[in-house]
């Protein structure tokens, strides 16, 4: 399970960046403080593809703490981070402490911390100027969210969540079983993952939004669409099959119909015929001066 969420998340890590609304993050980080280093929460990371993307996006001194429940996926955040920084000559040393990355002007220092997110403690957000988060906020609970926004509320944090699933999605080609499979995946994303109760699921966005706008918050929201070409073909394979897997769970009486959808879906990955869109939001949140 470990390997395969690993593989998963490499392989729409490339899809990932070129669909978040750069416009948000650039909405943020202009109001990140500067007199100091930027303190950042990260939750779940995974393996840290988040952090990489915001790194060189952000104020040039940042101070991040990187959670997720996985601790093989948190030892990875290490090596991708320095494979990261090879690759833009920035030096990245990795020790007890966690790691430290030096350039010509970023100072950047990542601790990683394993814990079980289920409840949201108060200790990991305390000094935080920005909590942050990728693909997460369709896996937890309303409740959750709503404890998520009193908790970046009661530190005066901005919030930036990225590539929430809003339950729309679209193939080329064309097959029968499209809809169905794609209603039966929703009503998964609604089960209990594990992060406060049934998950919001597609309902997220407008949750999260919910929540934040409740707590004070400004809100603003863009589109961050997967669009995925022939040439996706691993992660289009993936994607495929982590759908059908989720929609006969749901329906087990409908798995033949399931299968053969399956098998017809990938024979257009492995033909070079495949497109798959899948809609995504991205959601800022930021207090008014003095708020």
């Amino acid at each position: 399970m470990d390997e395969f969420l690993s593989e998963w998340l490499r392989l729409r890590e490339a899809a990932d960046r070129a669909a978040r609304a750069d416009r948000l993050v650039q909405r943020v980080a202009g109001g990140l403080v500067r007199t100091e280093p930027v303190r950042v929460l990260d939750l779940c990371t995974g393996t840290g593809s988040n952090l990489r993307y915001l790194i060189g996006r952000l104020p040039d001194r940042q101070r991040w703490l990187v959670v997720d429940r996985d601790p093989t996926l948190l030892a990875e955040v290490a090596d991708r981070l320095s494979s990261w920084a090879e690759a833009r000559s920035v030096s990245a040393v990795t020790d007890a402490a966690g790691s430290h990355l030096r350039g010509e002007r970023l100072e950047c220092d990542v601790e990683t911390q394993q814990m079980n997110l289920d409840t949201l403690e108060a200790s990991i957000f305390e000094g935080r100027h920005l909590v942050t988060a990728s693909a997460l906020l369709d896996l937890v609970s309303e409740r959750w969210l709503r404890v998520l926004a009193a908790r970046c509320r009661a530190v005066g944090a901005a919030a930036l969540f990225t590539l929430t699933y809003d339950g729309r999605s679209s193939c080329d080609p064309v097959e029968p079983e499209d809809d169905m499979v794609r209603d039966l995946m929703n009503l998964h994303q609604k089960t209990d993952k594990g992060l406060g109760g049934p998950a919001a699921g597609p309902d997220a966005c407008v949750a999260a939004e919910r929540s934040f706008v409740e707590a004070g918050y400004r809100v603003e929201s863009a589109p961050s669409d997967w669009s995925l070409e022939p040439d996706d073909r691993a992660f289009q394979r993936q994607l495929i099959e982590g759908w059908a897997i989720a929609a006969a769970e749901i329906a087990p009486e409908r798995a033949p119909a399931i299968a053969d959808w399956l098998r017809r879906r990938l024979e257009h990955v492995d033909t070079g015929r495949s497109r798959i869109v899948v809609h995504h939001l991205d959601m800022a949140a930021w207090l008014a001066p003095g708020g």
